[in-house]
């Protein structure tokens, strides 16, 4: 009924998932370009529509009454971004624990402008073992897509920048506020 629902919110907006689901059973999927509060909300209505369960980490901020309930229904985790425990370690074991788990972080880290992208969801692939795919949203088309999956290999410069290059033409709700990073954007 989830799925119903969701599929019928995205029809009635104008958007659509496109491409495949992810076969495998644990990967970071990552959610470029992050402008807008909305991108959660498209995300996550795309994967509910394919009865996909996802985990999101979000700022401890938001989990205010009755967000909260709402977040948490949704597979949103509070982070609080100012302890210095390493949460990449946190979520590399989580996925030890599960048979089954899809952690979507947006590598931005902001909505605001940034030039440099948190490295996190990296390395918690790296240390998971699983695949990062490249998930966007595209505002100017209303699509949404999980993109390809890439196999982190260590060499995180490298890697970074091939990731990045995927997200230079990316259409952004707010086109002012994203950065792919990379010198061709």
């Amino acid at each position: 009924m989830k799925a119903k629902i969701s599929s019928l919110i995205m029809k009635l907006f104008g958007w659509k998932y496109i491409g495949d689901i992810p076969t495998v059973k644990k990967a970071v999927i990552i959610a470029v370009p992050h402008t807008s509060n909305l991108d959660f909300v498209w995300g996550k209505l795309a994967f509910v529509s394919y009865n996909v369960q996802t985990t999101i980490l979000m700022k401890k901020e938001m989990f205010v009454f009755p967000l909260k309930y709402l977040l948490k229904s949704w597979g949103a985790i509070p982070v609080n971004r100012s302890q210095k425990e390493s949460m990449t370690d946190q979520l590399a074991e989580e996925f030890s624990r599960r048979d089954s788990l899809y952690l979507s972080i947006a590598p931005e880290g902001t909505r605001r402008h940034r030039s440099e992208w948190k490295r996190g969801f990296y390395y918690i692939a790296l240390k998971a073992n699983v695949p990062i795919y490249l998930g966007e949203i595209n505002y100017q088309d209303k699509t949404i897509t999980c993109g390809t999956a890439f196999y982190p290999t260590g060499d995180v410069e490298k890697d970074m920048q091939k990731i990045k290059s995927n997200y230079i033409h990316s259409k952004p709700k707010h086109a002012d506020k994203f950065s792919a990073g990379i010198k061709d954007n």
